[in-house]
């Protein structure tokens, strides 16, 4: 007869000697701390990579189930992502530089270009208004029209070209740099693709080794599963932001306060809710358009975009990121902070923009292992580890003192 077959059986739980815990543990953090440290860059290479290949695997698995080979099913989503990012780079970075010297120029007009008569500037005619202003609304007493034309006399003396050149050679080498940095992901997209090609054999490797329990899910699954939930947290999170961004740009323009803004308000707003991708600098290079252009429409209203970006910005980091990542990655709002600011100061921007995607793969390995691994108690009353045997000691019975001797006969 056929032996029938029994439930599958729970996954042994290995557990972690106290004596591990107190010595071994800690020596293997602190290995690994000083590994970490000797080869920062590789570690951050590798960390990528397989950032890259857990991310895309979903693609390509899609794509093997239509009968494409998986080679090939790589090769077509890297030349897809490559050209998106490669073209989206070379636009962005033509439309910036244009712009720039665009509004460069005309603040150098502003300033330095005589309009009517010698040396009375769009900038001198501005001063005027401000004091014809005042004075029609009962504050002649206000005087400003000197020391504005003074400060316009110190900036055209110091030459406002040379400092509106300083910022186009640094948007320029912002642009040689950002093409010199896609460049050097060569060796990160060549690691993962070796990760993505290998997947198959490492998801049956691991599932052999660490065999899920029944009704739960595989490491490899798990650590997808929560990078696709960083990327649905964070586009939230782009849309909130850019459509914050929009609206109090339209609002500004509907008012008065920012001339122009609301016709745009739909363009800056989707470039901040591209730039929100990056953390820490997004919010800055957000609010760059819509500061430089009405810097040049009108220099008052240009204060205003800076206010209404410093407050999105602020909200941003205290109170959106971390509830909604935090929602996203199924992490307390506190830990998405740390985490950004110990990516950030580990290294620098790049650090700080794959911290939160570590965070999610690093629970989703914590919970599989969890279920797996158990550390031996501390308290009182737990089970030695090491088995003593004590030896039983008899007790004797007290021996009575010798009885005096007799007295001696008479």
């Amino acid at each position: 007869m056929a032996r029938m077959a029994g439930p599958p059986a729970e996954a042994a739980r290995l557990q972690i000697p106290r004596w591990i815990q107190l010595v071994g543990l800690p020596l293997l953090l602190l290995l690994l701390w000083v590994v970490a440290g000797a080869a920062r860059h590789v570690v951050f290479l590798f960390l990528v990579a397989a950032l890259i290949a857990f991310l895309l695997n979903p693609l390509v698995r899609g794509l093997t189930r239509v009968w494409i080979p998986r080679g090939l099913g790589v090769a077509i989503v890297y030349l897809t992502f490559a050209a998106i990012v490669i073209g989206a780079g070379a636009a962005l970075g033509t439309v910036v530089i244009n712009e720039t010297k665009s509004s460069a120029s005309r603040v150098d007009d502003y300033f330095t270009v005589a309009h009517g008569r010698p040396y009375e500037t769009h900038a001198y005619r501005d001063v005027d208004r401000l004091q014809h202003w005042l004075s029609a609304h009962h504050l002649g007493g206000v005087k400003v029209q000197k020391q504005g034309h003074d400060l316009v006399n110190r900036i055209r003396k110091h030459d406002v070209s040379k400092y509106t050149g300083k910022v186009i050679d640094f948007v320029e080498g912002a642009a040689i740099g950002t093409i010199k940095f896609l460049f050097s992901l060569v060796l990160v997209i060549v690691v993962s693709i070796y990760m993505l090609l290998d997947m198959p054999r490492l998801r049956r490797v691991v599932d052999r080794r660490f065999p899920p329990t029944p009704g739960s899910s595989s490491l490899l699954t798990r650590i997808e599963r929560s990078l696709a939930s960083y990327v649905r947290g964070q586009v939230l999170l782009s849309l909130i932001i850019g459509t914050s961004a929009g609206l109090g740009l339209w609002l500004l323009g509907t008012i008065g306060w920012a001339p122009g803004a609301d016709r745009y308000a739909v363009l800056f707003g989707a470039w901040v809710a591209i730039t929100e991708l990056l953390p820490y600098v997004g919010p800055w290079l957000g609010a760059i358009p819509p500061f430089l252009y009405e810097l040049v429409v009108h220099p008052i209203a240009a204060l205003w975009v800076v206010l209404l970006f410093l407050g999105i910005h602020q909200v941003e980091g205290h109170v959106v990121v971390p509830n909604v990542m935090g929602s996203a990655l199924r992490l307390h709002p506190l830990l998405v902070i740390f985490g950004l600011l110990a990516g950030g100061e580990i290294y620098g921007l790049p650090g700080a923009l794959i911290s939160l995607p570590l965070l999610a793969a690093s629970r989703a390995i914590w919970e599989f292992f969890g279920e797996r691994v158990t550390f031996e108690s501390w308290r009182e009353g737990g089970k030695v580890p090491v088995e003593v045997e004590v030896e039983e000691t008899r007790t004797m019975a007290p021996v009575p003192p010798p009885d005096p001797p007799a007295a001696a006969s008479r």
